[in-house]
């Protein structure tokens, strides 16, 4: 697969989109609401600096009426965890015939679900860790004990432990030995019923944002992220001084086309549209492994689409204009 240069990407002048009407969706009643709030602040200014109307509203009882009686004619959706993320809200303004940025409810369902995106991943031959899902039920069931001495024996260690529905880090831990992995599964089914356990790849954390700016799929550069205590936590993520980023990742050339490659390629197996963030681990020998794929990345100061859209050179208002306007043209 060819890799073109994000730089080259046309994106929609600003004076198309000014008579757009245009409404943020952030908030919500999940764990990454304060997360969300932040993305929307952002998205907002962006797209005001860029001369669009936008407004910020929460994701409550008054949003129906609102799309009711003025809808908008696109919807950018900040928020994070499964409002956003499940596809449940896509359907919803589906049924209002309300247009929206990023991929419909059943890409977005595909993606949230992990083991499911990852069956696909693996069935369209793109690289990502072996894994087991573990529903909290089963976990009782079949006796705790039991069931962790075989994950370990499958999967060997270090793992992995992560929601198999969730974002931002929350819940996640690495297991190291196999001491520690009971409680790494109590920690997780705080958030989720069920356990994601992978294999852990050690290496080179990278995102690949994906954005379609009216030309196809293409991947922004590659971003490094490097958590000062080894983990991409929820801490790691959203607390300054606790990562540093590089954009681009630090990578020779021939593997950052294989990484990119790889993440157009997993963008495409799950059908979405419009943007992604595909995270992925870069092992020692330069092989890149496809972690997960965010159908609603995070648009805060410290998130990486953001960082990857200005390691492209582009306008980050600009990308969300003409985003909110190819999402304004399927109204049709």
């Amino acid at each position: 697969m060819a890799v073109t240069s994000a730089g080259a990407t046309p994106v929609t002048d600003p004076a198309v989109t000014a008579d757009l009407h245009v409404l943020v969706l952030a908030g919500g009643l999940s764990y990454e609401r304060d997360v969300s709030l932040r993305s929307g602040r952002r998205v907002l200014d962006a797209l005001r600096a860029v001369g669009v109307e936008a407004e910020l509203r929460d994701a409550d009882v008054a949003l129906l009426p609102a799309l009711t009686a003025d809808p908008p004619d696109a919807v950018v959706i900040a928020l994070h965890g499964a409002t956003g993320e499940d596809g449940s809200l896509r359907g919803v303004l589906d049924l209002c015939g309300v247009p929206y940025v990023g991929c419909d409810a059943r890409a977005s369902r595909l993606a949230w679900d992990k083991p499911s995106a990852k069956a696909v991943l693996r069935e369209n031959g793109i690289p990502t860790p072996d894994w087991v899902a573990l529903p909290h039920d089963r976990f009782s069931e079949l006796g705790a004990v039991a069931v962790l001495d075989r994950i370990v024996d499958r999967l060997g260690l270090p793992l992995m432990v992560k929601p198999t529905q969730g974002g931002s880090g929350l819940g996640a831990a690495v297991v190291r030995d196999a001491a520690a992995l009971p409680a790494a599964m109590v920690g997780c089914f705080a958030y989720d019923s069920t356990a994601l356990v992978e294999r852990y790849v050690p290496g080179m954390d990278v995102a690949v944002s994906v954005v379609d700016l009216g030309d196809g799929p293409r991947a922004l550069p590659p971003v490094e992220i490097v958590p000062r205590n080894g983990v991409y936590d929820y801490a790691a993520r959203y607390t300054a001084g606790r990562t540093t980023w590089h954009a681009p990742a630090r990578l020779d050339s021939a593997v950052a086309d294989t990484v990119t490659e790889v993440a157009l390629a997993a963008h495409t197996a799950l059908g979405l549209r419009d943007l992604s963030r595909v995270d992925l681990i870069v092992d020692a020998d330069g092989r890149p492994h496809v972690l997960e794929v965010n159908v609603s990345p995070g648009m805060t100061e410290t998130s990486l689409l953001p960082l990857a859209i200005q390691a492209a050179g582009l306008d980050f208002g600009r990308v969300l204009g003409s985003l909110v306007s190819r999402a304004a043209a399927r109204r049709g």
